[in-house]
């Protein structure tokens, strides 16, 4: 059982070790209570910040955005703080949807699965950010088609990916893909981070931004 659990990786092996999408989102409505206290002060989790510095590079205060996978809405609350007041956000989670409505940073809460097809029209924001779901057990390469399609042309999508992931489960080649594809186009990625110094010290993350064609 989760409660039981006590060593700081445990509960992201736990999460990572889903075996398919149903037991995903059992794990996190039993760790959607103490997520935010776990994430941060257990495991230093700096991915939000990261990814939002960068969001703020590109996208005018004034856009609409969508936080996919948005969790327990850490994400929400970084890009609120910066001054980003119409922020949509979906996840599998109930529980961490809920957890995300108590912050009030949210116009509009969803609950989607990402790497299906997601239930907002073609072109309907302005950017896309997405934080922490890339990632092992998680969404797959193909949630990026879907990030294409909901945002506009010229607007952008953001996401923070581990390097091992994007090596080996399939997301170097989708991007080189939608990019061959005039789907997107790259505008920067940054430096390798430990998004998870404590929780995950040998594990290496990227945000990459890409403008919509």
């Amino acid at each position: 059982m989760l409660q039981n659990m006590t060593e700081h990786s445990n509960k992201l092996r736990w999460v990572y070790d889903s075996e398919n999408n149903s037991d995903l989102t059992q794990r996190y409505e039993e760790w959607a209570s103490d997520y935010d206290r776990d994430i941060v002060a257990k495991y230093g989790y700096i991915g939000p910040r990261v990814t939002t510095q960068q969001f703020e590079r590109y996208v005018p205060k004034t856009g609409k955005v969508l936080d996919a996978g948005a969790g327990t809405g850490l994400v929400g609350q970084e890009l609120y703080r910066l001054g980003y007041h119409d922020i949509e956000g979906m996840d599998m989670s109930p529980a961490m949807l809920d957890e995300a409505r108590r912050k009030n940073v949210y116009g509009k809460l969803h609950q989607m699965v990402m790497g299906e097809p997601l239930d907002y029209p073609t072109n309907n924001f302005d950017a896309t950010i997405c934080v922490g779901v890339l990632t092992v057990g998680h969404a797959n390469a193909e949630a990026l088609e879907e990030f294409v399609r909901v945002t506009r042309p010229g607007g952008k999508v953001i996401f923070m990916l581990r390097q091992d992931v994007y090596m080996e489960r399939g997301f170097r080649e989708k991007q080189d893909d939608l990019e061959f594809s005039e789907m997107w186009q790259r505008v920067s990625v940054t430096k390798t981070f430990k998004a998870l110094p404590i929780g995950e010290p040998d594990m290496y993350h990227n945000v990459w931004t890409y403008m919509v064609k």
